[in-house]
């Protein structure tokens, strides 16, 4: 049954698929926009956020006119069943509540929303991260858990991994053969940090360290790992190619050939119309069938380009809670273990005794890299980099390592990325991936 079918079927039954939400910011408060109209089939029940007050503006401006304090599992539980949407600053109420079907975690934290995931598997809950950061640094490995528990984890749909993840699988269905896949970025310039993005930030009230992360290629980086490791594709480079094109099709001439044949890519189009949304390149060489794509205006090949144009976080996230719960299908999910990781690059002369800083901070930026080389330096991943004292001097656009930092002690997301390490060893490094990367844009 297709899911549209099963989620109207629910809809007239009166048992739609029950979500509860963690985290009311920006992206929060649009799916609960969204999922309030009400979706077919699908209920927004429950929103934990430790500001109560961005939680309650999340069901105000969603329409939800009243919903109940709650401080645990068994309130919520009570109120739920009753039709009762609930409100908590303890996400572990949500976790536990046995009338919460799925979990939406969308915090973009990764050691708070690390413990909420695995608790939401030991409570039988399918979970969709709209985190990339916790998604891009370990998710082979809760990817794994959420197998043993019988759970779906899945990145979403409408944020570009899972858009492009969407495109590519159903190419994939018409028997054709992806070998590239990734974003369309306006702009990318590694050195921006919350100053220079403050003011862009207060415009469009977002946090102001999440919207660096957008523009200094730390969101991309962890997007692109993300598809990566649902793919096998690898990065053809550190911190990927990123050639700069008027339009997205232009792509099929601009990544090495070579590369895409042997172990498929992932990159990104810069400034390319129609500016938003994710593309697939795939491969044909048969004589008789290029004729037939040219037909159709997709050009000469042998690559050709496809692609979505758009992405929609708020609104695409509504297939990808259907096709987990309905269909047990995850949008984008790690194959295995990690393909690629995303590693910790100073923005700046870094010197012995700073604390950096994380994400999107003054510090640091974040760049992709297959996970062979990662390992094979002992990169930093910038997962693990906040809170790390460091030891000693890096230079501007030097990788930050192991050796370079004293870690924080008892952190539960290093304890999970190094039993994912451990249960996917390391591969001999590629090769064509250890070369320097190069400013955005240029080739």
């Amino acid at each position: 049954m297709n899911v549209d079918t099963a989620l109207r079927e629910r809809e007239s039954a009166g048992s739609p698929v029950r979500v509860g939400m963690v985290g009311a910011g920006a992206t929060g408060r649009a799916i609960a926009l969204q999922l309030g109209t009400p979706v077919p089939g699908i209920r927004l029940v429950a929103i934990a956020n430790r500001t109560i007050e961005h939680g309650e503006r999340a069901f105000r401006e969603a329409g939800i006119a009243s919903w109940r304090r709650v401080s645990s599992a068994r309130e919520a539980e009570a109120s739920i069943v009753h039709g009762q949407p609930v409100l908590t600053d303890d996400p572990f109420a949500l976790t536990a509540c046995d009338a919460i079907d799925l979990l939406i975690e969308v915090t973009g934290s990764i050691e708070p929303a690390a413990s909420v995931v695995l608790d939401a598997f030991d409570h039988a809950k399918h979970v969709v991260l709209v985190n990339a950061e916790l998604d891009s640094f370990i998710g082979p490995i809760l990817k794994d858990k959420a197998d043993r528990a019988g759970v779906v984890v899945t990145h979403t749909d409408g944020d570009e991994p899972g858009v492009a993840m969407t495109l590519l699988r159903y190419l994939r269905t018409l028997g054709l053969r992806p070998v590239a896949a990734g974003n369309l970025k306006g702009m990318v310039d590694y050195y921006r940090n919350p100053d220079t993005q403050r003011a862009f930030a207060e415009k469009n009230d977002q946090d102001a360290k999440k919207v660096t992360s957008f523009a200094d290629s730390t969101k991309l980086s962890m997007e692109a790992t993300v598809l990566a490791n649902a793919t096998g594709f690898r990065a053809g480079r550190r911190g990927m190619y990123g050639p700069a094109c008027k339009e997205v099709r232009e792509m099929a001439g601009l990544l090495p050939a070579d590369q895409m044949l042997a172990t498929g890519l992932v990159d990104y189009a810069l400034g390319a119309a129609p500016y938003t949304g994710a593309f697939v390149i795939v491969h044909e060489d048969s004589p008789l069938k290029k004729v037939q794509l040219a037909y159709y205006k997709l050009g000469d090949g042998p690559f050709y380009v496809f692609y979505t144009p758009f992405h929609l976080p708020h609104i695409q996230i509504a297939s990808t809670i259907g096709r987990a719960v309905v269909l047990g299908d995850a949008t984008v999910a790690p194959l295995a273990g990690p393909v690629c990781e995303v590693l910790t690059v100073a923005k700046r002369n870094l010197r012995a005794g700073e604390t950096l800083d994380g994400i999107g901070g003054f510090c640091s930026y974040g760049l992709i890299d297959n996970a062979s080389t990662a390992r094979a330096t002992a990169a930093l991943p910038i997962g693990l980099s906040d809170g790390c004292a460091l030891r000693r001097d890096v230079a501007k656009d030097g990788v930050v390592t192991f050796e370079d930092v004293a870690m924080p002690a008892g952190r539960l997301t290093e304890g999970l990325w190094r039993e994912q390490s451990a249960r996917w060893p390391r591969s001999t490094p590629e090769l064509h991936s250890t070369a320097q990367h190069v400013p955005a844009g240029k080739s």
